[in-house]
């Protein structure tokens, strides 16, 4: 299982809440959510396996 398919599992909405914590902890901006994924999952609602669709589709 690689990067992408990790996160959808995880729930891509949790990836980016979880990269919010720790830019707000570090202030490292290694830790700073790529636009992409925020983008995701902001506007289009991607948000992962669970809910059907993410980086992959889920039937």
């Amino acid at each position: 299982m690689g990067p992408l398919e990790t996160a959808d599992l995880i729930g891509l909405n949790t990836v980016v809440n979880s990269f919010d914590v720790l830019y707000k902890s570090y202030q490292d901006p290694k830790f700073r959510c790529c636009p992409l994924l925020k983008k995701m999952v902001v506007d289009a609602s991607l948000l992962g396996r669970k809910f059907g669709e993410g980086f992959y589709e889920y039937n």
